[in-house]
C-alpha cells in the first residue's frame, strides 16, 4: 500500500507446455512475483494445479511465489503448499471459519499470509483480518477462469481496504486480480493497490516483457 507498484503475472495464462520459457520471460521482463492460481473444482468451478506444481515452480523460479488458494478446506491444505515452497499463501474469507487463526498459523510457519475477498462478498467481512494479513487480495472478477472482464464496482473495495490499513497503522500489500491491464491498472493503484495480477494482459500480449512495463507505467500514472 505504501510501496512501488508491483506486477505478479498469473501463470494460469502461461503456456504450460513451455512454462519454464514463460517464467524466464517474465523474470527478464521485470515481474515482481509469480501468481499461482490453485483451484479445486469445488470452491470455484475450475480445476488447475496443485502441490507438485508449486514444488516444481519453486525449483525453477527466481521470483517469489504468490500462491492463491481458491479451495475449500484451506486449513487442511495450507501446510502442504507452505512445505512446497510458497512465499505467500492467500486464502479466501469465504472458505474459512476462522480466518485470523489461519492467517496467524501461516505466518508462524514462516510464510507471508494473505486474505482474499470475492466481488459479491461485503468488504466488511475482512475488516478484522487487516491487522493480521501481510496482504489483502481484492478480486475484481469472480474467481474460476482467466480472461474475464474487470468489475469496476471493486474499485471502492480497494479504497476501503487502504483506509482501514492506514487506520490500523499496518503496511499491508493490497493486491488486485481480474481484468487488470493498461486500461484498468490506474483505477486500482489510485485507490491504494500496489500489486497487480495480470494474466492475459501479460501472456496474451505480443511482447509480454513490454506488457509488464506498460502495465507498471499505467499503474504509476495516476
Amino acid at each position: 500500500m505504501f510501496g512501488p507498484i508491483g506486477i505478479a503475472p498469473s501463470i494460469l495464462s502461461a503456456d504450460f507446455m513451455n512454462l519454464e520459457r514463460d517464467i524466464r520471460m517474465i523474470e527478464e521482463g521485470g515481474a515482481d512475483w509469480i501468481h499461482v492460481d490453485v483451484m479445486d473444482g469445488h470452491f470455484v468451478p475450475n480445476l488447475t494445479i496443485g502441490v507438485p506444481h508449486v514444488k516444481a515452480l519453486k525449483r525453477m523460479a527466481k521470483l517469489p511465489l504468490d500462491v492463491h488458494l481458491m479451495i475449500s478446506n484451506p486449513e487442511r491444505q495450507v501446510p502442504w503448499f507452505i512445505a512446497a515452497g510458497a512465499d505467500m499463501v492467500t486464502v479466501h474469507i469465504e472458505a474459512t471459519q476462522d480466518p485470523i487463526a489461519l492467517l496467524e498459523s501461516i505466518k508462524e510457519a514462516g510464510c507471508k499470509a494473505a486474505i482474499a475477498i470475492n466481488p459479491p462478498t461485503p468488504i466488511e467481512a475482512i475488516r478484522d483480518c487487516i491487522p493480521h494479513a501481510d496482504m489483502v487480495l481484492v478480486m475484481s472478477v469472480n474467481p474460476g477462469f482467466s480472461g474475464q472482464s474487470f468489475m469496476p464496482e471493486c474499485i471502492q473495495k480497494v479504497a476501503q481496504v487502504s483506509a482501514w490499513a492506514k487506520q490500523d497503522g499496518v503496511d499491508s500489500i493490497i493486491e488486485v486480480d481480474g481484468g487488470i491491464g493498461v486500461k484498468t491498472a490506474a483505477l486500482m493503484t489510485s485507490q491504494g493497490a500496489d500489486l497487480l495480477v495480470c494474466g492475459n494482459a501479460c501472456f496474451g500480449a505480443p511482447d509480454p516483457k513490454q506488457a509488464i512495463s506498460d502495465i507498471r507505467k499505467a499503474g504509476e500514472s495516476f
